[in-house]
């Protein structure tokens, strides 16, 4: 996990953990860096990411379904990378990238195809952390 140490400024805005957390979550999901890459210039619907056009515009390994999508979506904005696009009436159905989604989109790009790869011990560690996510109110 160089990210942390290659930029000293992310330190200052970002607790090593959360940086950790969502290299992980991302290397875990289902998605591809080109999403990421997509996201960082424009939003995209569930309904671009789902089915086979997923895999035709190579934002997913493979085909999803739209709850299966919309599933690992939401778990990347609750590690951080993503959020929810807000229009005029509210909530939409597309995501857009976070401060530390953009940071680490920029990091990614950096890696070759091997290092994109999660280790056992990286799909252990996030299995672990989705299973145990906490309630928001939880103070610990």
């Amino acid at each position: 996990m160089a990210l942390v140490n290659s930029d000293p400024s992310l330190i200052q805005r970002y607790p090593q953990s959360s940086w950790r957390r969502a290299e992980r979550a991302f290397k875990c999901s289902p998605f591809r860096l080109d999403l990421l890459i997509t996201l960082r210039h424009q939003s995209v619907s569930v309904r671009q990411v789902c089915h086979p056009q997923g895999v035709t515009q190579g934002y997913t390994r493979r085909s999803l379904s739209e709850l299966q999508a919309d599933n690992e979506l939401m778990w990347l904005i609750a590690v951080g990378l993503l959020r929810r696009e807000v229009d005029g009436q509210g909530l939409t159905d597309s995501f857009r990238l976070t401060p530390l989604g953009h940071h680490l989109c920029h990091h990614l790009e950096q890696l070759s195809t091997s290092q994109l790869r999660p280790t056992w011990g990286d799909h252990l560690h996030n299995t672990w952390h989705r299973w145990l996510r906490l309630p928001s109110w939880w103070q610990g």
